[in-house]
């Protein structure tokens, strides 16, 4: 089999093929493991290769499917699981270097979920160190599948690239500020933030307690829902695409920022224009309270990772990259009463955005301000929002926010960013599906 004859296939397809016995599990695995050794070496996507395992599950779930013991729409789906995310028997390396990758002994419990529904742990993704500062230097960034030269983004970079080049359907990221929808954006897939505590994180290395959330990667909304389904055990069954009557609040902080690429600025018209023209209600709304998200959610997460990381760091602070240690290192000196401001923040950031859903049924911005940069930027703390400038509030705010594709710049992708109301990922997801169809901007990359 060519390795590019199941790359591009959906979650749907692979399973309609699986269950008319035109391709078995064992067929996309070894085929994807083909498209790895070809693609991997410039992506530098994959933190841990499981291929004999992986082989084995595609035999067993091929075997079940054969015996009539179809346990869903994900039954014999591989899907690359981001590296602070522990799997039973596998390392788990947390892309750093403090210390050496520990066999997890147990499956983290969106682990067991995905298990449960019969899909395939086809490895372990590379990522920013502990998801937070900056690719190791020893361990390198992921590149983007589109141009190899660019980075994939942060920090599930490694799970939006697998998607992305077509060697995986599915990936599980995290999301502190942005972690999902970033890389999502640069690698021109759909990435979803779930609403806060929807999925699990048993089991996941944390980053910051009160901003963490586990999520999925996927081409496109449809096979980001089933994926959802099986991570939150909540049923979220789609109906057929509309945007006809949606009210879309397109965010003034967001959509008219300075910091936004003539091309970025240009696609967000088109994609306005489009939605309009397809039957949405598209209006311009502000909230003033988005102004400060970021530099809140800084204070949270400053403090927050600086605890979790204290053990580590009395233990070699010499393994982290010189980023990553310099931002644990502030963190020990940030003051009780920034924190504690900003968690009270919180609660004003999440009602004003709650009392927008009272005119829109979901909000629109860019999903970052301008395509893959070369390499990760800093952790902006100048009065530029930089990455985070559309993002950082949904993780202040809990509420679900997807990245879905929107056009190109030239080769590189741009992703639009909706955000839908606390709780209603199921109706984010089904509207995020309308304007998925009405624009119609997934590209595979030049190079697949």
């Amino acid at each position: 089999m060519a390795t590019d004859e199941t790359a591009f296939l959906s979650v749907s397809e692979l399973g309609r093929a699986y269950r008319a016995g035109t391709l078995s599990p064992v067929d996309v695995v070894t085929a994807a493991l083909q498209r790895l050794e070809a693609l991997e070496p410039s992506l530098n996507a994959v933190a841990h290769r499981l291929d004999a395992s992986a082989l084995a599950e595609a035999k067993r779930a091929a075997e079940e499917l054969r015996a009539g013991n179809d346990r869903g729409p994900l039954h014999g789906i591989p899907v690359a699981i981001k590296d602070l995310i522990e799997v039973e028997g596998a390392p788990t390396g947390y892309g750093s270097k403090v210390r050496a990758p520990v066999i997890a002994d147990a499956d983290a419990l969106l682990v067991q979920r995905l298990r449960q529904a019969g899909t395939i742990i086809f490895c372990k993704a590379n990522l920013l160190e502990y998801a937070y500062g900056i690719a190791h230097p020893d361990i390198g960034q992921t590149n983007n599948p589109h141009d190899t030269g660019r980075t994939s983004g942060g920090s599930s970079g490694g799970s939006a690239a697998l998607v992305a080049a077509g060697i995986v359907p599915l990936a599980i990221g995290t999301d502190t500020g942005g972690s999902i929808r970033i890389p999502a954006s640069y690698c021109g897939i759909a990435g979803l933030k779930p609403s806060f505590g929807l999925v699990p994180l048993d089991g996941v290395f944390p980053l910051s307690w009160t901003l963490d959330h586990a999520g999925p990667l996927a081409r496109d909304v449809a096979d980001t829902a089933l994926l959802l389904e099986a991570l939150s055990a909540t049923p979220l069954p789609l109906t057929p695409p509309s945007v006809s009557g949606i009210r879309i609040g397109a965010v003034r902080f967001h959509c008219e920022s300075p910091e936004l690429t003539p091309a970025v600025a240009a696609n967000l018209a088109w994609a306005l224009d489009r939605l309009a023209a397809a039957g949405a209600i598209v209006k311009q709304i502000d909230i003033p309270e988005l102004a400060r998200a970021n530099s809140e959610l800084r204070r949270i997460i400053l403090p927050e990772a600086s605890v979790i990381h204290a053990p580590l760091h009395a233990e070699n602070p010499a393994g982290y990259a010189p980023r990553t240690r310099a931002q644990v290192e502030a963190g020990f000196e940030a003051k009780a009463v920034d924190y504690l401001s900003a968690q009270g923040f919180r609660a004003e950031l999440r009602n004003a955005v709650e009392a927008a859903f009272g005119d829109v049924d979901v909000l629109i911005g860019p999903s970052v301000p301008f395509p893959s940069p070369v390499e990760d930027p800093e952790f902006t703390e100048d009065g530029e929002e930089g990455e985070m400038l559309s993002s950082g509030f949904a993780n202040m705010t809990g509420q679900p926010s997807i990245s879905i594709p929107s056009g190109m710049d030239g080769h590189l992708p741009l992703g639009l960013q909706l955000t839908g109301p606390l709780g209603a990922d199921h109706r984010l997801l089904q509207i995020a599906f309308g304007v998925e169809t009405a624009l119609a901007a997934w590209r595979k990359p030049s190079r697949a």
